[in-house]
């Protein structure tokens, strides 16, 4: 028994110790965002009592039950004060749940609640969750809107890997208790939606992504917008593009909404993933735009290239080579902390301002699309830059 408790001790011990650290920017700033040293939350952040028997008499040894993978992808949002995500947990058995985790400065010491989210099902359960937009919405509802996977019923005998995937919607007022409502409705496949903020005409409107398949986007043509009626009986009856894909670009493969975006005065800040095709695989990077204040559906900027890419650790994991996006939060100071999931294996921040980012995506050129449009671009800028050395430096 005491030896038993010894152990125990040092599990309790390590974990603090990891989950107490302070996590300190890197040097390197590049006036738009603010990297950081360490993962905000990683699979062993989460807690012991959820991965260990801690009874002496059923796990003698000591041994790991229920283990973790993954906590990426991670839902944010300010509540009473500090910073919550709700991150995608994946455990040794591939299953997805969501967890709230909170933070007093957003950086560090993030904390799990003692429980996972318990998401109510459908009539037709789903076989895995992941991926949940937060969106506290005009209507006075906190909605959390993931993707939901199931086998595909169309798939033909030993097939096992074919899924369907719609967009669940739940929603809640505490964090703690969740109203699950029928998935959403569209003529294609969705795993990439999110809830605009604030009504629009009356009604609810979503940024959507129309695919003909589970991972391939077919005729899907980018990050779509669509309005409904009801929420609680969710239908896109049609469907605009308002980001589409383009060749040889960040964004060729597919592309979607990450969290929903941020109001300012000169419009709407979007956050998206943008993925291409590589010999190493996909690559997924993150880009930003924005869209018309009182036109949310119309593109008003559009900064060429990525915004942020994988670099150093965050290109090495489980799905690697990847950055993801679903969650981020403008406090009312004007600071933006961005959370981003890499490689499907770990969260991270970044941080900004509101004025940067909007400085950054109106003042950035767009993607000239062609060799030779791009390097009159860049020439452009390098004449200008050696006229105003000439005369200041």
């Amino acid at each position: 028994m005491k030896a038993f408790n010894k152990k125990l001790d040092k599990l309790f011990d390590r974990h603090e110790k990891l989950i107490s650290k302070e996590n300190k920017p890197i040097k390197d700033f590049n006036g738009i965002y603010q990297r950081y040293k360490r993962p905000v939350l990683t699979a062993e952040h989460t807690p012991i009592f959820w991965r260990y028997d801690l009874n002496s008499k059923t796990n003698p040894l000591l041994q790991e039950r229920l283990g973790i993978n993954a906590v990426l992808n991670s839902g944010a949002m300010e509540w009473k004060g500090k910073i919550i995500l709700v991150a995608r947990v994946e455990g040794w058995d591939r299953k997805s749940f969501f967890a709230i985790a909170e933070s007093e400065n957003g950086i560090d010491n993030f904390r799990f609640w003692d429980y996972p989210v318990v998401m109510p099902e459908t009539e037709d359960p789903d076989t895995n969750v992941y991926d949940m937009r937060l969106t506290k919405h005009e209507d006075g509802y906190i909605y959390g809107i993931f993707c939901s996977e199931r086998k595909d019923p169309n798939a033909p005998a030993g097939d096992l890997s074919s899924a369907t995937a719609t967009a669940g919607i739940a929603r809640t007022r505490d964090l703690v208790k969740w109203e699950r409502l029928p998935d959403l409705k569209t003529k294609s496949q969705q795993r990439n939606v999110v809830l605009h903020p604030e009504f629009v005409d009356g009604k609810y409107a979503l940024y959507t992504r129309p695919q003909d398949g589970f991972i391939d986007t077919g005729s899907g043509g980018g990050i779509g917008w669509g309005l409904i009626d009801d929420i609680t009986k969710a239908e896109v009856k049609e469907e605009i593009i308002i980001d589409p894909r383009i060749y040889h670009t960040i964004k060729e493969v597919k592309n979607g909404q990450g969290p929903h975006p941020i109001k300012t005065k000169h419009g709407w800040l979007h956050m998206a993933h943008g993925v291409r095709n590589c010999a190493a695989g996909l690559r997924y990077v993150l880009y930003m735009f924005m869209t018309d204040l009182k036109e949310p559906w119309k593109l008003t900027y559009a900064p060429g290239g990525y915004f942020i890419a994988p670099e150093g650790d965050e290109r090495i994991g489980d799905v690697s080579n990847v950055l993801f996006t679903n969650g981020w939060v403008a406090r009312d100071n004007g600071e933006v902390f961005i959370y981003y999931g890499s490689s499907d294996t770990r969260m991270h921040v970044a941080t900004s301002t509101v004025e940067r980012l909007v400085n950054y995506v109106m003042n950035t050129p767009s993607d000239a699309l062609r060799t030779y449009a791009c390097v009159q671009q860049r020439n452009e800028l390098i004449s200008r830059n050696l006229e105003y050395m000439k005369k200041h430096l």
